[in-house]
């Protein structure tokens, strides 16, 4: 029989809530400038920059899938809280890099080696997965994600706002935060793996195509994964072209950009903080994934239609409820694996999300460019939220069939 799981400890717990609230404070103050940044490269020709930044976002998905599941099994090996260190620290120095970069091909090479170190987010997945049982999983997982949506309300706010004044001040402000996120993991945040728990090293695991076998051999999981690839792609949409969309479409600037992506943290923050628990617990994982996925249909659909900024902002509610998929598919997730196996399964799901992300950027900015360039009289920029939509109506189909709780959990291999 598999080992039982830690006791979760609050201070633990908390220790990685706050670190996830750092990373991704420093992950916004970048995201409304680096669609601009790449703009002013170009010339300020609008179609182009969304292009070019689907390469970026496509070279940082690739370096994802490959290198995410060699970090998933290195966190299985020799702990959680070195390879956050070693991925902190590497993605705070590349933030330099980029602030210093002084044309777009040394921007590209930041972005490759972000995708190479931005794993913290799977890592922290794993961490919790070690130290709470599954029954508590989808609201320790809501806390996550709400200690994201708390960073997330900041960060873009805060990069709107520098970015006004330089695009490079986000990306030394997000090197600062990083750094000292790594600093403060290095004095405070425990291991949550202990030695008896942790797995053996093995190419055939590190790697994109035998970490995917994992989906396979696990009862249902490769039901459940086929439903979080739609999901997953169809979340690319606004990272993608959200900047520019705003920009061509309601005429906002940074200020504008970042608070509105700042109402997104707050929402995000309130589902996931404080409604996954109570909404799991009364209607169960399964329905909870449907709801969030019919939620987010909504919202996409909404995003694509929407003649005004204002009706844009008031279809950000519906979005933020998609985080009652997030955590209860999480959870489904990590019922299907042994306690030794965790960080390969959150490895395979970043190499998952990596895999996909060679689509969906490519996707939704291309979709974008040619809803575009028809000009004003014939245009459609809604497009890549109508594609958008259509993906998570199919994921919400699947989940009918396969987003169901485990009777028992899978004995250790």
């Amino acid at each position: 029989m598999a080992p039982a799981p830690q006791q979760a400890r609050p201070a633990a717990v908390a220790f990685i809530l706050v670190t996830v609230v750092l990373d991704v404070l420093a992950f916004g103050i970048v995201v409304p400038v680096l669609p601009k940044l790449i703009e002013t490269f170009q010339h300020g020709n609008t179609a182009l920059a969304a292009e070019t930044y689907g390469v970026f976002a496509t070279a940082w998905a690739l370096m994802q899938f490959v290198f995410s599941p060699l970090l998933g099994v290195l966190s299985d090996r020799f702990g959680r809280r070195r390879v956050l260190l070693i991925s902190l620290t590497g993605l705070g120095l590349d933030y330099i890099l980029m602030a210093l970069a002084p044309n777009l091909a040394w921007l590209f090479v930041g972005r490759v080696i972000s995708g190479i170190t931005a794993a913290t987010y799977s890592t922290a997945s794993a961490y919790i997965a070690d130290v709470t049982p599954p029954e508590r999983r989808a609201q320790s997982f809501g806390y996550v994600g709400a200690a994201w949506g708390a960073g997330f309300v900041f960060g873009p706010a805060l990069g709107g706002l520098l970015g006004n004044v330089d695009p490079r001040w986000p990306f030394w402000a997000a090197a600062v935060l990083t750094l000292a996120n790594a600093l403060y993991g290095w004095f405070v945040l425990p291991e949550s793996l202990p030695p008896e728990r942790r797995a053996a090293f093995s190419w055939r695991r590190a790697n994109p195509l035998g970490a995917l076998k994992l989906v396979r051999g696990r009862h249902g999981l490769a039901g459940l994964f086929s439903m979080q690839v739609l999901h997953v792609v169809a979340h690319y949409s606004l990272p993608s072209v959200f900047v520019l969309y705003a920009s061509y479409r309601y005429g906002w600037d940074f200020r504008q950009v970042g608070l509105t992506l700042a109402l997104v943290g707050v929402c995000t923050a309130i589902v996931q903080g404080g409604l996954i628990g109570p909404v799991v617990r009364r209607l169960g994982e399964r329905r909870a994934a449907l709801a969030g996925l019919a939620c987010e249909t909504v919202s996409y659909a909404l995003y694509a239609f929407a003649p005004s900024g204002i009706l844009f902002l008031c279809a950000i509610p519906f979005g933020a409820f998609a985080g009652l998929y997030t955590g209860a598919a999480q959870s489904l997730m990590t019922q299907r694996v042994g306690l030794h196996e965790q960080g390969e399964l959150q490895g395979a799901a970043s190499s998952l999300m990596g895999l996909v992300g060679l689509i969906g950027p490519g996707l939704f900015t291309v979709s974008f460019a040619l809803g575009i360039a028809a000009g004003q009289g014939g245009a459609l920029p809604g497009a890549p939220f109508y594609v958008a939509a259509l993906l998570t109506a199919g994921a919400f189909a699947i989940a009918l069939k396969v987003a169901r709780p485990l009777a028992a959990p899978p004995a250790a291999r």
